[in-house]
């Protein structure tokens, strides 16, 4: 500014201030950018705490792994600081969401009931403990689980029994060791070459995970229909970075979060899942089975005990209840 301004300015009784820089929030995110979450979570919070802050406060995802490698690890970034935000799932640290994992096991919940409902039944109650040093911005479901086979056509329990089936937590190894199958627990990202060379014999998992994964390529067989329950997701803030904010900020990201967005995430999952259905059996390279009733209901007498032992060894049956809306 020149001399002649800076006078001007000050016989005008102005202030001079330099501009406010608009803070950035990191979100950690270990896909690739094409993944089902980006569109249906990551932006449109990113969006929301834009908009209600009028652009003094923005959000940025760095997809990838960038902010870190491995998924496992996405709630530690979290807390440690590493990133603001994260998504992850919590079967890759079972041990920690013990409860909150009760909604992924076949028959936790109503068929017709969406899984963000059933979290958020029981969040304040029942799951918050679980979840310590964040904000849960998101918690939701995926699809109905399927077996996504290398060279095995699945039919019945019979069919896996021997087989390493790669799980993404407690509660599908649970499903997968009472059909007499081995369970492997890896992360997603790892499942494609584990299929490919013969590592595992098939994952337990959303059938989303045909197209946002790939596994159609490495995949010879997808069965649907077997009451293999469900995976769940959260998406936190770190709670220090929450508390840094000022009012109207915490208020724009409390805005842009919770119910509506994890409702944006499940829909865009199942939408995700019935499109990679749809293309895996269009292109002929895989085969695609629908159990039928008398099928679906060999895997139900095999599956059911597991619900009711998981849930009296995490002293969870005041949480299933919850979830239920009792």
């Amino acid at each position: 500014m020149s001399l002649n301004l800076k006078l001007a300015a000050l016989a005008a009784g102005l202030t001079l201030a330099p501009l406010a820089v608009a803070e950035e929030l990191k979100f950690a995110s270990f896909v690739p950018p094409f993944h089902t979450v980006t569109a249906s979570l990551i932006e449109p919070l990113a969006e929301g705490i834009s908009s209600g802050t009028d652009g003094s406060l923005t959000m940025r995802n760095y997809p990838g792994g960038e902010l870190g490698a491995g998924p496992v690890e996405q709630y530690v970034r979290v807390v440690q600081g590493a990133a603001d935000f994260a998504w992850g799932l919590p079967g890759y640290t079972s041990s920690q969401f013990k409860k909150t994992m009760i909604v992924e096991l076949p028959g936790a919940i109503p068929g017709d009931m969406m899984g963000y409902e059933a979290l958020w039944n029981a969040y304040e109650s029942h799951l918050a403990g679980e979840f310590p040093a964040t904000v849960p911005v998101a918690l939701w479901t995926s699809e109905p689980n399927v077996f996504i086979m290398k060279e095995k056509v699945v039919r019945s329990p019979a069919d896996v029994q021997g087989l390493k089936l790669r799980v993404a937590g407690a509660t599908a190894g649970q499903v997968a060791t009472a059909m007499g199958a081995t369970p492997v627990q890896m992360p997603i990202s790892q499942v494609y070459n584990a299929l490919q060379t013969g590592l595992i014999d098939g994952v337990i998992t959303g059938s989303s995970t045909l197209s946002d994964f790939k596994l159609d390529e490495v995949a010879a067989s997808v069965t649907q229909g077997a009451p293999l329950g469900r995976l769940s997701f959260y998406a936190v803030m770190s709670e220090a970075a929450y508390n840094g904010l000022s009012d109207s900020e915490r208020a724009a990201v409390d805005a842009a979060s919770g119910y509506e967005l994890s409702r944006s995430a499940e829909v865009a999952w199942n939408a995700t899942a019935e499109a990679a259905l749809a293309a895996a059996a269009a292109s002929g390279e895989n085969t695609m089975v629908q159990l039928t009733a008398a099928e679906a209901a060999a895997f139900t007498d095999v599956l059911a005990n597991v619900l009711n032992a998981y849930v009296s060894d995490v002293g969870g049956a005041a949480t299933m209840a919850a979830m239920n809306g009792n």
